[in-house]
């Protein structure tokens, strides 16, 4: 598939009105934990359900173990779901075999979190980029033409020409993850999945390195599922934000929408802890009590009620769906006591600073 400037976007000018490149539907995934001489399940993603469009991209935040890397390794096929769905421009993947997988596979790419680390010491810049053409030779099938792509490539991510014949230790943090940008870019995908793509880098880089995906974003019209811990980054790159927590999602919605007015307790303690420049925005902050319950054994019905300053008997009984904000249709939480609009109460102990 060659991309064109007509589909590009960036970050909130993404078309709302397209239909989905990719539909998710209540993903599940468990792993088998041994634990206390018996064998038990872990559940490491609960019913999980987003669409992303062409030229999106969609935030994904939450606690360490919320199930953000599995889901990314699950959009990958490097993990097969329980059960439940996934629909890549209406075709199932996990169906596919042969050659028809393998055509599928360039069009899902991922940019990992250490560029120290993801890069081979032991091959130059020009053949890191190159080596996914290995597997799909009927991209470049010439070396002239490999050549040429490479050094294209490098370019289109800020590089000079010769540093193709570089090794990784030859280049900066932001310069090896700039490599690694262009390696995801090689098979021209339709996404690129980015697992926490500036959080090993200096604060002055990461601005130029998520500038140079806004950049490609709005050339190549590619879609990016954004891994971070990092809300301000989130809230600077993101469309839409999916906010999840022990294996699901509770909340998701535009990126204004959850950072401005978020719906679920957890999200709301999660940005009232992000750092805002606007005085406006610097409200209390929520400080939650407790630690995060072992997703070997999660409570009752919603996850997040033994945190909850506003969790009932209600919460305990009975796991909340998704349900819209009356104002915005598109922005949803899974919770039976929705934030509202005015300042609540807040409880000694989880309560403001």
């Amino acid at each position: 598939m060659t991309h064109t400037a007509d589909t590009a976007g960036t970050a909130g000018t993404a078309d709302p009105s397209g239909e989905p490149l990719l539909q998710v539907r209540d993903l599940t995934k468990t792993f088998p934990v041994r634990s206390g001489g018996r064998t038990r399940q872990l559940r490491a993603l609960g019913g999980i359900s987003f669409d992303l469009r062409r030229g999106e991209t969609l935030g994904l935040v939450g606690e360490s173990g919320c199930g953000k890397s599995t889901l990314a390794r699950t959009l990958l096929m490097l993990e097969r779901p329980d059960s439940g769905t996934v629909r890549f421009d209406g075709v199932d993947p996990f169906t596919l075999r042969g050659a028809r997988l393998l055509q599928w596979r360039r069009r899902v790419q991922m940019v990992f979190q250490d560029p120290f680390a993801s890069l081979n010491a032991r091959m130059t810049a020009g053949d890191i980029v190159s080596e996914p053409w290995r597997t799909h030779k009927d991209l470049f099938p010439s070396a002239k033409e490999r050549g040429a792509r490479v050094r294209e490539l490098l370019g289109l991510v800020g590089l000079r020409a010769g540093d193709e014949h570089r090794y990784p230790q030859e280049f900066s943090g932001g310069q090896r993850q700039r490599i690694g940008i262009a390696r995801a870019l090689a098979l021209d995908p339709d996404v690129i999945v980015c697992d926490e793509p500036v959080s090993a880098l200096d604060l002055s880089v990461q601005a130029q390195v998520l500038n140079l995906l806004n950049d490609l974003q709005r050339q190549l019209g590619v879609s990016y599922v954004f891994i971070s811990h990092d809300l301000s980054v989130v809230r600077h790159v993101a469309d839409r934000v999916m906010v999840m927590y022990l294996g699901g999602i509770v909340e998701q919605g535009g990126t204004e929408a959850v950072f401005g007015r978020a719906l679920h307790p957890y999200s709301a303690a999660l940005m009232s802890a992000a750092p805002s420049l606007d005085e406006a925005g610097r409200g209390r902050q929520i400080i939650l009590e407790g630690e995060l319950p072992s997703p070997l054994s999660p409570p009752s019905g919603c996850r997040f009620r033994t945190r909850c300053w506003k969790a009932t008997d209600e919460c305990a009984a009975a796991s909340p769906e998704p349900a819209p904000d009356p104002e915005d249709g598109g922005h949803t939480a899974a919770c039976f006591h929705p934030m509202g609009k005015e300042a609540e109460p807040v409880p000694a102990g989880r309560g403001a600073r």
